[in-house]
Order: C-alpha cells, then structure tokens, then sequence
C-alpha cells in the first residue's frame, strides 16, 4: 500500500479503472444482444399479454430486414419474475431509440461472465472431512432447494444419490429439461430440477457444436458438477482423488435439494442468459442461489446480475457470490451489490507435501498431487536443468510455454519451470514432450509463497519464490546440479489455518466504499468434490485419466461453502430473511486461525485485514445460533440505493415493480443496517464528526442482556449509544448509534471491531475506518 492517503486512493483507483474499463469499436448494422427492462404495469390495455407488448414496441423500433427475418426472432428470452422484460437482438442505433420508448425502464449490454475457479491455471487442494453436529442434522423434512448457476451437472455421481430423501416438495414448479446425455430419469428426488441457457451464448457466438458439447443440462466441464456437490452432495465413503484426501466427501447441506441452471458453456457465460436462470430459478422456487462467476463492476443500475438478483432477494431468496480471483490486487472484487452474500476463499488444515532433495544433501518442501506410473528413485539423483537466464526473475524462456525447451537439453532432465501465462498442468505436459523426467514448479514474486498442489502428468512439485530462487541459483551455478522428487501423501494438521487465499479477490468496494466487500471467506483451496466423467482431473485434451472426484481452487470453490450453510440455515430457520441469514454468517465470523494469531494473508504472510476476509472466516455451528441479527427488508436496500445518487429512472430499475419511492430514512450510506462497519471522513478536517446507526433483532433466548465492546482507533474516538441492550422477548429490535469523531487523520484504513456480548453470544461486526483527502 501506498503512505499517503492520495496514493492509496490513486493506487485503488487505478486498480478499479483498469479492472472495470473496456474499449470495444461497434459496427453500427451489427445485431448485439440487449437486456430490455420495461415497465410491467406501463402495458397498455390494447395488448393481451406483456411479451405482445414488449414484441410490439420492439418492432416499433426495428428496421424492416430484406431476407424476410422475422422481428419475433429478434427476442432470445422473456423475463417475467425476478426482472420484466426481454433479451433482444438489437443494432446500437435500434437500442438508442428503443430507449425513448414509453415503458422501457433501462437497457443494459450483453456482458460476458467467466467460471471463478483458478483452473486456467488452476488450484488443487483439499476438502474438509470432519464430521460435526451440522453437518449430522437432517434437513430432507425442511425441503430446501439450492438453484446452482454453473456448466451443469454429472448426474451418475455419487454425490447425487437420493437415497433417504422424501418426495420432490410440492410447491416445486422446476423441471428436468432433456437433450444429449440427459434425460428425464436423470433427475431424482436430489436433483430435482435442470434447465439450459444458451440463447444469449449462440447469439454471440455462433451455434454450439453438439457433437462436442453437450447442448443438455449434463455437464461435461466439471466446475457445475463440483460446485453442486459442494453445496448439497449426499455423503460418499472414500472419496478420493488418486489416493489424496481419503475421507467421506459431503456438501454443505446434504439433505437440501439441487437445482442445476446451466448457463456457461465453453466459450464463457453471458449475462441474458445467467439472467433468464436466475428470473426462471425464482418461479420455480428456490430458496437459496449460488452463482460461482462475474464479470467485473458496473453501476448497479447498469448491473443486470445487480437488479436480478435484487429481484431474487424481494422474493425472500438469499444469493451467495463468488468474490473473483482477482487478489492479491486491490479492488478486484466482483459481485459487490449489499443483497449479495460476497464470498473470498481461504485455506484449510490438510495439505499434500512433497520434497526436492538436492545434490547439495539440502531438502525442500513444496507440494504434489502427483500419482502416476513414473516415480524417480529417492536412492537416486537426476539431472536438473533451468533454462532461465537469471534465477531472481522469470523470462520467455523459464516459462516451459509449448515449443520452448529443447529435447537436447531437456531430455532425461527435472526441469525447472517458473509459474506464468500457461496453466502449471500444461507446463508439465510441456517437459513431458520434450523427454523430461520431472518438473519443479516456481512461484514467482506474483504468487508469493502461497503453495498450490496440482494433479499433474509427470512427478512434479511445486515450490514458494524464496525456495524456487535458491534452487534456480544452484542449478545456474553448478555444472553438475541434481536433485530428485519425492512424494509423501495427504498430511492433516497444518499451522496455521485458515489463511486468506492470494488469489481472493479483494477490497475495498470502490463502487460504495461505505459497504464492506467482501462479506466472509470460507474454504476456497484444494476442496474435493464431485467431477464430471468427461474430462480428466487435469481439464487437458492429452489427460485420459477419469476420476470420480477432483481437487479444486477458486472463490469458485468457497461460494458454494456458503450456498449449502445458507441452506442449513434456512433449514434450521425458516422465517428468517436473506439478510438474516448473512448476519448470521457475518457476526459470528472468525479473525483467527488456529495458533490463535489473527488470520494471516498468503499474498504477504503477514495479517490480513477486512479488505481481505470481510467480517471474517465461516463458523457453521455459531451462525446457527447468533444470538443477534441485523436485519434488512428490500425497501431498506432501496433506501440505500437513493442514497447513491441514481436519477429517477435508474432508481426505476429496482423499485418499479413493488411501486417503491424513496422514503430517505437512510442519511448516507453508511447507514444500512449491515452487519459490518465502514466509515468514510470526506475530508482531514480533525473535527469531522460521523452518526452511523444500526439496529439488532433479537433472534436467542428471549430476556437477553448485552453490553458492547469496541477496539481502540488511533484516527478517531468511538462512541456507542447505548451501551447495554435490555431484550424482554425474542424477535425484539433495539436500535444503537455510533458517533466517530476524528481525532488525527491517518493516512492508511484502520480497521477494528465492534461487539455486543451477553455472556453466550459474540455478536461482532467489522469497523473499517477510511481518510478522503481533498483532491
């Protein structure tokens, strides 16, 4: 970070300008897809229906096309329920003037969403194993229903047993939609609903070829499979990945139903698409939504994911997201709206060392998830080549990139490759081709010491920079460098853990630096899940291995963590609303790992901060009982949102439909009941003074008494009242209001907490406190 606070903000900025900017020229005669908001209750009488109404103001505007197209055909979908309007294919000029149109709220650009696992180059791990009182419970009985967003589902898995469960709910309105590989009996009483969405990806990018992708819910990328499994996978006996992370596999919420809305197909996913699943997964009744993609920050009134899912929360649906694997820059975050449960990934406690020992008698630990046919000898040294000019900094030729190493050289060799612009499976592939016998695998100064384990095709470990330069040293300066490869298996325990992920994307939300981003981290490195039949565990064309289960990384991977103890939750807890349930998860939050230090951040092996994990890591077993939540209804969001400076036809885009007008009960920002504390001092003046208020539903015993307890702040002095909150009966609201006056304005974020205790329960909220200079 910087050491002014005008660097900082330039550095922040710069980050959020270049994550979030795109130049793209247009030819003004070519048909794009456009998401078209109208206003349902603007239809006139004349017409029958609202898609009569929506074709017709359609055509209204469209030019009259010589090969007979009909307008008709311009419309890919028609949204209904979480959003009103259409996706249709329109020319720039057309959209422009359908914008004029009476009815028409807003249009938004087809964008382009990406997967959020790391697989390109991607992670490998671990999942968690330990069998606790959650995870025992039964939910079948509360018949919730998690709606996954992904690449589909592998059906014949394990994991989608439905054994023991009851009927498919009643109330249930989805299907089992039908193609290639999947077929009505694909569906049970665990996966009981699974739709397509591809109209938005053909448009923009040609027919899908259905010899070599599935144009059927079955999935044959693996990451949908993966991430449903994760949150709602039946419990499966030894599961394994070639023999690493022996245990019982299980999601989240094991007896919650799946829902599988695929909506990203080979060539990515777009966002007509992921918002026709989302509009169609709430009339079909889902409780809970998990969406493990993005596609950079927008406004939110030009967000489409934004206002779907604002529609989904109406609905009483809670929406977990992924955060992006953006980090360890600042400002990387994704899916950033204050409806959006926003997830960053984080550690476990297992790992699968592997080690180098060197011709030098020196060892080094790195990790492997190597289990081939081909073992070298620990009796035995081998050649070791790097083929980097200097062992401090990459170059073209470190690399191992297709076509770079030359057999003469390389051939009977362990060549050194430094991490980079190629996925670390291939680059293994690479010196495979060219007659290499091993890989060892660098970080480099952009993955820091954050070690990742891969499944690769020849024995190869993985080692941090500091470990990776001295090892390219030695092999630069001896004539005669050897090393040999060993691996030792899965090992529990790890200290510490959990740690924040260096690939989690992170804060601060510089769309509304006043909404802390992201919410919480959970498990996001090395899970073991569920994988498809189709692809090896590598995802490369030259891996024939076929595995039933597969280790993966990726805010992907935590996203879904969430999804399934969001599940268990409103299991556990019916009545209680989207914003509840995050409280829950937020408040009860950890900030330290396992040797009892604050959680350390991977990037930097130093502490991280709320910018990183948000209110903290996941702690299933105490969101249950909370004790206090803070809760938000949908007009209090709206509220929030005419707090942001929208005109009154972006405010249109979420208020129209429940006739929503600012009540302006909230002052700025900061003032949503959010369950985490972020104060902006728009200037360095010393006697700046800032009220921010909160209020607590108490959902424990019902005479409860808490007092708070608030960390100290060098900037500014804190002041809550009042102190003590006296409850007399469950589902009681007390309101408090805390003052921060500034003292000594810093020139970096402080960060600290807020608490309230009543003996059992820690109800505990993030503070960020942040100084604006005068630009």
């Amino acid at each position: 970070m910087a050491e002014n606070p005008v660097k900082w903000l330039f550095l922040v900025l710069t980050s959020y300008l270049s994550f979030t900017l795109v130049h793209s020229a247009s030819n003004p005669l070519l048909k794009k897809t456009y998401i078209v908001q109208m206003d349902k209750s603007a239809m006139p009488a004349s017409f029958s229906s609202h898609l009569e109404w929506y074709s017709s103001t359609l055509k209204s505007v469209t030019y009259q096309t010589q090969s007979g197209e009909e307008e008709d055909d311009r419309i890919l979908y028609s949204y209904q329920n979480a959003f009103h309007g259409v996706a249709a294919q329109l020319t720039e000029e057309e959209a422009e003037r359908l914008e004029e149109q009476d009815g028409v709220v807003a249009i938004l650009p087809e964008m382009k969403y990406q997967l959020h696992t790391t697989r390109s180059p991607m992670f490998l791990g671990l999942e968690r194993e330990e069998s606790t009182r959650i995870w025992s419970q039964n939910v079948a009985d509360h018949d919730v229903i998690v709606g996954v967003l992904d690449t589909g589902i592998w059906p014949e898995s394990e994991s989608f047993n439905d054994t023991g469960l009851s009927p498919v709910p009643a109330r249930w309105k989805g299907m089992c939609e039908t193609g290639r590989g999947f077929q009505k009996h694909h569906c049970n009483r665990k996966i009981v609903g699974a739709r397509v969405f591809y109209r938005g990806y053909e448009a923009a990018t040609g027919k899908i070829n259905e010899k070599t992708e599935y144009k059927s819910p079955r999935d044959q990328d693996g990451h949908g499979t993966h991430t449903a499994a994760t949150v709602a996978g039946a419990p499966v006996r030894g599961a394994n990945l070639l023999g690493y992370a022996y245990g019982t596999a299980r999601g989240m919420a094991p007896g919650a139903r799946i829902a599988a809305y695929k909506v990203c197909w080979s060539g990515g996913c777009f966002s007509s698409d992921i918002l026709s699943a989302v509009d169609r997964a709430v009339a079909d009744g889902v409780n809970v939504l998990s969406i493990s993609l993005g596609g950079g920050v927008s406004s939110y009134y030009r967000d489409s994911l934004a206002i779907a899912t604002f529609g989904a929360m109406e609905m009483g649906v809670f929406v977990s997201c992924s955060a992006g694997n953006g980090g360890p820059d600042p400002v990387s975050l994704t899916n950033v709206s204050p409806w959006i449960t926003t997830v960053g990934a984080s550690t476990m406690d297992r790992d699968f060392p592997a080690t180098v020992k060197l011709g030098t008698g020196r060892t080094v630990t790195g990790v492997s998830l190597y289990k081939g046919r081909r073992f070298l000898s620990l009796n035995k040294q081998y050649p070791l080549v790097y083929m980097g000019s200097n062992y401090s900094s990459p170059d073209p030729s470190s690399l191992c990139l297709e076509g770079t190493l030359d057999p003469h050289i390389v051939s009977g060799k362990i060549v050194i490759c430094d991490r980079g612009i190629s996925p670390r499976v291939q680059k293994g592939q690479v010196v495979k081709d060219a007659g290499g016998i091993g890989m060892i695998l660098t970080n480099t100064a952009a993955n820091g010491e954050e070690l990742v384990a891969d499944c690769h095709l020849l024995p190869a470990v993985a080692v941090g920079e500091m470990e990776g330069k001295a090892i390219k040293h030695y092999a630069l300066t001896s004539r005669k460098a050897t090393a040999t490869l060993a691996f030792l298996g899965t090992r529990l325990g790890i200290k510490p853990s959990p740690v924040v992920a260096a690939f989690s994307s992170r804060g601060p939300n510089f769309l509304t630096l006043e909404i802390l981003k992201p919410d919480v981290v959970a498990p996001g490195v090395n899970i073991l899940a569920a994988w498809t039949g189709d692809l090896g565990p590598s995802s490369l064309a030259t891996d024939h291995r076929r595995v039933k289960f597969n280790i993966l990384s990726g805010t992907s991977m935590s996203c879904p963590h969430v999804s399934g103890i969001a599940a268990l939750l409103k299991a556990r807890h019916p009545e209680w609303s989207p914003a509840a349930i995050k409280s829950a998860l937020m408040t009860t939050a950890y900030v330290h790992d396992n040797t009892h230090n604050p959680l350390e951040d991977a990037s930097a092996a130093a502490p991280s901060t709320p910018y990183d994990h948000g209110a903290g890591h996941i702690n299933p077993l105490k969101a249950l009982d909370p004790g206090l939540v803070y809760d938000i209804e949908a007009q209090d969001y709206f509220e929030f949102l005419c707090s942001q400076k929208l005109t009154a036809a972006q405010l249109k885009v979420f208020g129209k439909y429940s006739n929503r007008t600012c009540h302006h009960t909230i002052a700025n920002s900061g003032d949503l009941n959010y369950p985490a504390i972020s104060v902006v001092f728009p200037d360095n003046k010393v006697s700046s003074v800032m009220t921010l208020h909160r209020t607590v539903t108490n959902v424990g015993p019902p005479i409860s008494n808490y007092h708070v307890v608030v960390s100290p702040f060098k900037g500014a002095t804190i002041k809550v009242d009042p102190v003590t909150l006296h409850f007399t009966r469950k589902n009681q609201k007390l309101s408090y209001k805390i003052t921060f006056t500034a003292k000594s304005p810093q020139t970096m974020p402080e960060f600290g907490g807020l608490m309230w205790k009543d003996g059992v329960h820690k109800v505990r909220s993030p503070i960020v406190i942040t100084w604006l200079p005068t630009l």
